[in-house]
């Protein structure tokens, strides 16, 4: 059975805010021809736990590294990116369009602890990989406490 969760109004207000953010700076930091001024497209997309980490896999072919952005805040990764449609010169005429280009986010809610500063980003064939290394959870497990006398001994 799925299991849905509901965003609080505040983090929902900040997810808006994040997310209204990383399309501004790929705004003002892609060239004029990695720039999806109009669509929106939505990556397939896979989360895998291992004993060490989660790994997030998204399809970005023809994505460059620049035109994407990752966040995470409060146990939620923001992908944000913009697929632009390949730049031609000459007239053409499409007999089929299947593929989606345009601007994509993608969020996803992670339960755990996450050494976010050692996670790392890779494109390799078409492919975003983010792996964010779990953290010991140290909530609810038992953690002894030394007893000390006076002064410390």
């Amino acid at each position: 059975m799925a299991q849905f969760s509901f965003l609080p109004a505040l983090e929902t207000g900040e997810l808006a805010d994040d997310l209204r953010e990383l399309f501004d700076e790929l705004a003002t930091s892609l060239a004029h021809t990695q720039r999806a001024y109009s669509g929106e497209c939505r990556p397939s997309l896979d989360v895998l736990e291992t004993d060490e980490a989660i790994e997030v896999t998204l399809d970005v072919a023809g994505v460059p590294p620049a035109a994407i952005r990752i966040l995470f805040r409060s146990g939620m990764l923001l992908i944000a990116g913009e697929k632009a449609p390949p730049e031609s010169h000459t007239a053409r005429s499409f007999h089929l369009v299947e593929r989606e280009f345009g601007r994509f986010a993608r969020a996803v809610r992670l339960k755990g602890a996450f050494d976010v500063q050692r996670s790392r980003a890779i494109i390799e064939q078409g492919e975003l990989k983010i792996t964010l290394p779990k953290m010991p959870e140290r909530r609810g497990s038992a953690q002894r406490i030394a007893v000390s006398g006076e002064g410390g001994g």
